[in-house]
């Protein structure tokens, strides 16, 4: 298994948890933004710098994903791509995303654009609270045991 990082929406305290995870358990971790991240030094956590664009990153992530890799992303539609190739898709908050969740997923996220566009204000979502930091920490895990 590899993890593969939607980094440029990921929050910091996500990464460092990341950054933890892959060297504890000397997971293959790439972080794939259009813009420079640091990364710790370590010979399993890479970045990968792609073109500024739409979904350029998104693209690149589904471009190398393989069965049985791990995507961070809190992005509806790349999680869906990524599913679709038999990989696991984890949000920043915990939520595992899979065949059984992804089509609600992607209706609601649909819905709320099309009442945005109407002029509809809607609010994003709340702050990263401990408890969400804590679920991603224990999904992770829980991932890494099963399939490390």
């Amino acid at each position: 298994m590899k993890i593969w990082v939607d980094a440029d929406a990921c929050p910091v305290v996500i990464k460092e948890i990341l950054f933890k995870a892959a060297e504890r358990t000397q997971t293959q971790l790439t972080l794939v933004a259009n813009h420079f991240m640091r990364t710790p030094p370590s010979k399993v956590i890479s970045f990968l710098r792609v073109t500024a664009g739409f979904d350029v990153a998104d693209d690149e992530i589904v471009k190398q994903v393989s069965a049985g890799d791990l995507v961070i992303t809190s992005d509806i539609p790349l999680a869906a791509e990524v599913i679709e190739k038999q990989a696991l898709a984890l949000s920043p908050r915990g939520e595992l995303f899979s065949e059984a969740n992804i089509k609600q997923k992607l209706n609601m996220r649909d819905f709320m654009d099309t009442m945005r566009a109407s002029g509809e204000q809607t609010q994003g979502p709340p702050p990263l609270s401990q408890s969400d930091r804590q679920a991603f920490a224990n999904h992770l895990d829980t991932l890494l045991r099963r399939h490390g």
